[in-house]
């Protein structure tokens, strides 16, 4: 995968807007929970107080309440709240909101700063409970007993009539310090949460005394809490949809990139190359290998930066809310490891082995369409049934075998999931009734848990796309990173104008790629211009490589080839090509209309030029034949046209080019022997300055090419004219008696 990150270089800032979005997107998920959690906590078991720091107190309370406070914790509270009495400013205000105020001043908070409400809540809270506690007690003796013994006061020993708090305030400085200290190690055990949970009551208590509205305290609270679940939800739907677009954005454009960057690199290579790769599998390279990059750019966006933010997040968070429960989420966490692991180690040859099985398929697909005349020919239907079968049963065993595992990992992950939730259930309905946990927090962590375990969910999937994905990868890196064997000059060379087109071959010695033996040896000889320059010789003789040498569609391996005194590996590729019209032994043309084929040659050329050329070619006559004429369709491949009309049309194609050379490799091997002679006699015509170059198995057609080549196991065997030859080499005199009588050699 590492081979082709520079791929998404040009889409950085893309991937970079989409982590920014994905960062946004989680916290907005991560707080649900939390706010869930103040719903059941504050909202309703608390019935809307968050705090144990009271927006208004009356002073007689608060009188009671700092009678335990340090000096400066005492100093702290009453800093953060103001005295309203019948002489305040705020008066009038403050009575419709605490009707109370008639009956006596009270205490208003004034700095409801978040920071200022976190230093004051464990103080308040803490005072709140020492208060509501010992009024408690005064109410029941034998509790009121215990707690002397607790604080090192007897409660009981108090007049009647006097106020106990009145009582605690005066007594000695060192007295109270030691009961203070007392107090302190008695709430030690309970934890910051749980303190504010149980003041809150005696806050809200202290509302009601003030002549609140309790309940429309409650219901504010919740609709205010909901309305922010509902916008976070909104903005995780936002950043989700928004993510969603950049990461098929993203993939959309590497997929093109990718596409675009094979398709020119599988131009630029030579025949070496494409024995490397075959067709079927370029194709699958540029397809199906390429959907998987794209694929899997879009989950590794939407998921492998999302779900590790979610998991790290929810076990902070999950932490916060109850500490002793980890071993909980780390149990979990190990269990899906193991699982994903397994997975991992079980599927990873398979999805190594698919890539490949899918070429084999596209390859038995692509010959049984390429070769169907043949098939049916021969009548082995059912032969090649079975081969299509073998190749796509292999296919879908593989599928579905890595179908199997993740179909069994999807129960596996529900049940780790359900057993999370019914173990937090069991340790947190413990921890509640202890009074260590609030039921607002253990549903939260309830939540955080699951979207840990979500987290890995996401992430085991990516496991399972990730090794196809990286075997693809491989495969297409594979293809951008080969380097063509056939590589222009850095400072290539022009040829000499005029342009003559005269070929020279000195000493060419060629090897094909991998081979232990030269195919070709010592080849020597000079085709010129106005001249017919023919090959002939044995099947495998080296014919047809000979003339595939000139437009550098192989390297020589020894020698040289100059055109015009020019060695061809010192002129571009482009150039070179572009003097020669070639027509292959297999002829080829595209889908569209005979005129768009002959136009593939010179896009600019006038239909003068392609009538000219089509009858030069001797195709004038099957294309005048149709109605549509230049305009008939041409099937993929020149299907739905003769193998005679494929080879005159290619020609016509070639000869529309108008270059100072060109190759004919056995491409009148279709052509009756009349159409054959008359399109040699046309080419003598009109392209009778030209270098012409003709490999071909008929005598006939060569009897009066100005230099005929014979070939025998890659050496030239003879060489001159038909006459010289029929005198001095015996394999060509064996090749012409073995097709003409003694009449027509003559």
């Amino acid at each position: 995968m590492l081979r082709l990150f520079k791929y998404l270089k040009p889409y950085a800032w893309l991937i970079l807007i989409a982590v920014g979005l994905l960062f946004v997107q989680a916290n907005a998920d991560l707080a649900l929970p939390d706010y869930m959690s103040k719903i059941v906590n504050n909202g309703i078991q608390q019935g809307g107080v968050e705090n144990a720091v009271p927006k208004a107190i009356r002073q007689s309370e608060m009188d009671k309440l700092v009678v335990f406070l340090s000096a400066d914790d005492k100093t702290l509270v009453l800093g953060d709240y103001t005295l309203v009495d019948k002489t305040s400013p705020d008066y009038e205000k403050d009575l419709k909101e605490y009707p109370a105020l008639a009956n006596g001043p009270i205490y208003v908070l004034k700095n409801s700063d978040t920071s200022e409400i976190k230093k004051l809540n464990p103080i308040m809270g803490k005072g709140f409970l020492v208060v509501g506690t010992i009024e408690q007690m005064l109410a029941d003796p034998a509790k009121a007993a215990a707690m002397a013994q607790g604080l090192g006061f007897d409660l009981t020993k108090i007049p009647a009539g006097m106020d106990i708090f009145t009582v605690l305030a005066h007594l000695p400085t060192a007295q109270l310090a030691a009961m203070t200290s007392a107090i302190d190690t008695k709430f030690s055990t309970l934890g910051e949460s749980m303190i504010n949970q149980m003041a809150v009551g005696l806050v809200k208590a202290e509302y009601t005394a003030l002549g609140m509205n309790t309940e429309t305290l409650q219901t504010n609270y919740i609709i205010h809490t909901g309305i922010l679940m509902l916008l976070l939800t909104l903005l995780s739907g936002v950043c989700t949809i928004a993510v969603g677009f950049l990461s098929a954005r993203t993939a959309a454009g590497v997929a093109r990139d990718l596409r675009r960057n094979v398709f020119q690199r599988v131009e630029s290579f030579s025949s070496k190359e494409f024995d490397k790769f075959s067709t079927a599998s370029l194709i699958t390279r540029s397809t199906n290998d390429i959907t998987q990059i794209q694929m899997v750019v879009i989950m590794v966006m939407r998921m492998v930066i999302y779900a590790p933010i979610i998991g790290i997040g929810g076990v902070i968070r999950a932490m916060g809310k109850s500490a002793s429960m980890w071993w909980i989420i780390a149990l979990a966490v190990i269990v899906l490891l193991g699982l994903i692991l397994t997975v991992f180690v079980i599927a990873l040859p398979k999805f190594q082995s698919i890539q490949k099985l899918i070429d084999r398929l596209n390859l038995v697909t692509r010959e049984n369409l390429s070769g169907i005349m043949v098939i049916r020919a021969f009548n082995m239907q059912p032969f090649e049934e079975k081969r299509f079968d073998k190749a796509n049963q292999d296919l879908t065993g593989t599928m579905l075998f890595i179908n199997r595992v993740m179909v069994v990992m999807m129960p596996v992950m529900m049940m780790v999931m359900n057993g999370v939730m019914l173990l937090i259930i069991w340790v947190g309905a413990h921890q509640v009734a202890e009074s260590h946990m609030q039921v607002g927090d253990m549903l939260a962590f309830m939540q955080y848990a699951m979207q840990i375990v979500m987290a890995f969910l996401m992430l085991s999937i990516m496991f399972i796309i990730l090794p196809r994905a990286a075997v693809s990868a491989d495969r297409i890196a594979d293809v951008l990173e080969t380097k063509p064997s056939i590589l222009d000059p850095q400072n290539p060379k022009r040829f000499p104008e005029p342009f003559q087109g005269t070929v020279e071959f000195r000493n060419v010695c060629f090897r094909y790629p991998g081979a232990e033996e030269d195919v070709l040896h010592n080849i020597t000889f000079t085709a010129r211009p106005g001249q017919t320059t023919a090959f002939i010789g044995t099947t495998g003789s080296g014919k047809s490589t000979i003339v595939s040498l000139i437009p550098r569609f192989y390297e020589v391996t020894d020698g040289g080839i100059l055109v015009d005194g020019v060695d061809i590996r010192e002129v571009s590729q482009h150039d070179l090509r572009d003097r020669i019209g070639y027509v292959p032994q297999k002829s080829s043309l595209f889908s569209g209309t005979i005129e768009t084929n002959l136009l593939y040659a010179d896009p600019e050329a006038s239909d003068e030029e392609l009538k000219q050329a089509t009858e030069i070619a001797q195709a004038s006559e099957f294309i005048n034949s149709t109605p549509e004429g230049m305009q008939a369709e041409v099937s993929q491949g020149g299907m739905n046209v003769s193998g005679g009309q494929k080879q005159r049309l290619s020609i016509a194609r070639a000869l529309v080019k108008k270059a100072s050379i060109y190759i004919f490799d056995d491409s009148f091997s279709a052509l009756d022997f009349k159409t054959d002679s008359a399109l040699r006699k046309a080419l003598k015509e009109k392209v009778a300055r030209c270098t012409l170059f003709i490999v071909t198995q008929r005598i006939s057609t060569i009897m009066n090419s100005e230099q005929i080549i014979v070939l025998d196991e890659g050496k030239i065997a003879g060489k001159g004219t038909h006459t010289e030859l029929m005198k001095s080499c015996e394999v060509y005199r064996g090749i012409a008696t073995s097709q003409l009588s003694k009449e027509e050699l003559s």
